[in-house]
């Protein structure tokens, strides 16, 4: 992946404008920081190869889609050895439910931001992740009450 360093003001401001909505024509995009649309096309083009752009994705709100609670979890593990450690990593990838994992420093090995569309789903989904895996000795579960900002663009200008 490239270093952040090798992107330049150009680059930083169709990163900004992509964020925001990833639909917005190189033609306008072009108009909008005075560069031709070939030019910004091999921009997106590099920075797609190189990695910086990782997706092109449409964001949906759960609640459209019956999966109205969001619940953030904290896992804490027994062992972190290299196997133990990449299984139950596995078992958060392979989860549809799991929308974000971060493995953390402090008292939680990981935590997890996960959706669902009931109690009795994440009961299940607790279930298959956490008392069925041995190596996880405890979880906190923390129920949203309400998503006051949810986002994934990063902040490229900074002041």
């Amino acid at each position: 992946m490239r270093k952040s360093a090798d992107l330049d003001a150009f680059d930083l401001a169709i990163l900004e404008i992509l964020q925001k909505d990833s639909t917005v024509p190189q033609r306008e995009i072009g108009e909008q920081i005075n560069l031709s649309a070939p030019a910004i096309q091999r921009r997106i083009k590099r920075m797609e190869a190189s990695g910086v752009i990782q997706a092109n994705i449409a964001v949906v709100d759960p609640a459209a889609v019956a999966l109205p609670i969001t619940i953030i979890v904290e896992v804490q593990i027994a062992d972190e050895r290299y196997d133990l450690l990449n299984a139950i990593k596995r078992s958060f990838l392979e989860a549809s439910e799991v929308q974000q994992c971060y493995q953390v420093t402090g008292e939680a090995d990981f935590v997890l931001v996960v959706v669902v569309a009931s109690m009795s789903d994440y009961q299940a989904l607790s279930r298959r992740l956490f008392h069925d895996n041995p190596n996880v000795t405890k979880f906190k579960s923390l129920v949203t009450m309400d998503r006051v900002k949810v986002g994934l663009s990063l902040p490229l200008t900074r002041e």
